[in-house]
């Protein structure tokens, strides 16, 4: 089988909605390859705390390069205490200019309570409009669902489990098992 007829890994909805004081990051749990869920209970949404310092992190891609990701993130949040936003900037400075990381094929969303944003391999940290953020196969459809329920009473998290249950009915890639972490207010 050739690189070109490998089905390859899909799926996956990671969300961040900022609402209310709070920032809730919800990621579903379905990994798929090809046509085929490999296991439905994955957790694609994790909380950091490099020296006491709280930050919520979502990711869709490879799992192994996420958490490549992941610990290079940690890495520099240790050394940039409290600056979430450099830390990104850093991380995604090297991810765009490394050999071995430019190859990594994940994204993140990550939030420390206040900020909310996209990280890319593409060099890109992107804070949302409309403080909503999402990535994987049913992003679109869970973004275009949040920002529906943004201007309602509904809270944070509501409006992220809505989104993403959403995103689930419509993407084959996304299913309505969910982590969910909140942060901040």
């Amino acid at each position: 089988m050739s690189d070109t007829d490998f089905p390859g890994w899909h799926g996956t909805t990671i969300i961040g909605v900022r609402k209310g004081g709070r920032v809730v990051v919800a990621g579903d749990g379905q990994v798929s390859l090809g046509q085929t869920v490999i296991k439905g209970t994955a957790r694609k949404v994790r909380r950091l705390s490099p020296g006491g310092y709280d930050v919520v992190c979502g990711f869709a891609g490879s799992t192994a390069d996420a958490f490549t990701l992941l610990e290079r993130l940690e890495t520099k949040l240790e050394a940039t205490p409290g600056q979430l936003q450099r830390a990104c900037v850093e991380l995604a400075k090297d991810w765009r200019t490394d050999k071995y990381l430019s190859k990594l094929e994940a994204m993140l969303i990550v939030t420390d309570g206040t900020d909310l944003l996209v990280v890319t391999g593409a060099g890109d940290v992107l804070e949302p409009e409309h403080d909503v953020a999402a990535i994987g196969s049913g992003g679109n459809y869970a973004l275009a669902a949040a920002r529906a329920m943004m201007d309602t009473d509904k809270d944070a998290e509501t409006v992220a489990r809505e989104a993403m249950a959403i995103a689930a009915d419509i993407c084959v890639y996304t299913n309505g098992k969910l982590t969910v972490e909140t942060i901040g207010g």
